[in-house]
């Protein structure tokens, strides 16, 4: 989730590229170290907009208007829920700030606009930044989801307690019950594959610059399953009401700048040009890249086909049941 530069050869944290390999070295724990500075103000916005949503999440509940209540009837007392209630909102928060430097990342790597409202450094900052508050944001949701655990499991031991949390909240395809066995584990995939990613743009200069642009468009992987988790496993996108569609909507801009991205990249390197003409790419990387583009275009057009439809995967709201008892008599999270 950190910038894609946009010259062909990596640039430093002076700028330079021709410094010395013993700057690049020092500059990564530099940059590191001031980001995580920087980061401090987004932060810090995050856990407002953390706190809002779990205060409405915790009226809605209070209420019996949440549609998690709707799809869990036993969890009808935020007091009792609260843990769970935080995890939701961090959830939340992350995917909120995961796709805004997703969106970053395209509008840094592709056709940017002949007037952007503050310099192309700051927007790479915000991209850095922003990256990295979204990874404690994720974590933050499963180590709340994992405190929830715990304090359901009070037939337990303690040890029991701990470990089976652990186990169904951090081991792929440990937690076995309904949509969970499916969604936790896309979860699980875009937490850990988020925080390598994430800090391998500080260590580039050890791996090479080509290969940290290569790993890092892997990045769009981490959305893609942050997203699909979310459509699987959140509650209040369980039906197929507005909360559901607005998700889906939220795609289509990501969408578009992808497919401008891989139609306009900055690096004049990853330009689609003629297969086989000279210093251009070879036939099959030319072929790759045009089924690349393809793709995008195919997906913005199934989005689209989706929010008119109205075929997003949203379950019918069932009458209400008698609420259950059993911390697993339910598929959602």
């Amino acid at each position: 989730m950190q910038p894609k530069t946009t010259s062909d050869e990596e640039q430093t944290r002076e700028g330079s590229p021709t410094a010395p390999p013993e700057a690049e070295r020092r500059s990564g724990g530099v940059r590191l170290r001031s980001d995580l500075r920087a980061a401090l103000p987004d932060a810090s916005a995050a856990f407002a907009v953390t706190a809002a949503v779990f205060v409405l999440l915790y009226v809605r509940m209070d209420a019996g208007t949440s549609d998690t209540v709707a799809v869990m009837p036993f969890m009808d007392d935020p007091g009792t829920y609260w843990m769970y209630l935080l995890s939701q909102a961090f959830g939340w928060s992350g995917l909120l700030w995961a796709w805004g430097t997703v969106m970053l990342g395209l509008l840094l790597s592709g056709p940017r606009p002949r007037r952007l409202p503050v310099a192309p450094a700051v927007l790479e900052r915000w991209h850095r930044t922003t990256s990295l508050t979204c990874m404690a944001l994720m974590f933050a949701h499963a180590l709340m989801f994992a405190a929830e655990l715990v304090r359901y499991e009070v037939e337990l031991s303690w040890g029991d307690r701990f470990w089976t949390a652990f186990v169904d909240t951090f081991v792929p395809f440990g937690y076995d019950s309904g949509t969970g066995q499916v969604a936790i584990p896309l979860g699980q995939g875009a937490l850990y594959l988020a925080v390598p990613l994430g800090l391998l743009f500080y260590v580039r200069h050890r791996i090479g610059p080509r290969t940290w642009r290569y790993l890092h468009r892997f990045v769009l992987v981490v959305y893609v399953l942050s997203v699909w988790h979310t459509l699987l496993y959140g509650t209040n996108v369980w039906y197929g009401d507005w909360p559901r569609t607005t998700l889906w909507l939220l795609q289509l801009p990501v969408a578009v700048l992808l497919v401008l991205r891989l139609l306009r990249p900055a690096r004049r390197s990853e330009q689609l040009g003629a297969p086989r003409r000279p210093g251009g790419p070879s036939l099959p990387a030319w072929a790759v890249r045009g089924l690349g583009r393809l793709t995008a275009a195919a997906v913005v057009v199934g989005l689209v086909a989706v929010v008119v439809s109205g075929h997003d995967g949203g379950r019918p709201r069932p009458a209400p049941e008698k609420p259950a008892t059993a911390p697993h008599d339910h598929e959602g999270e």
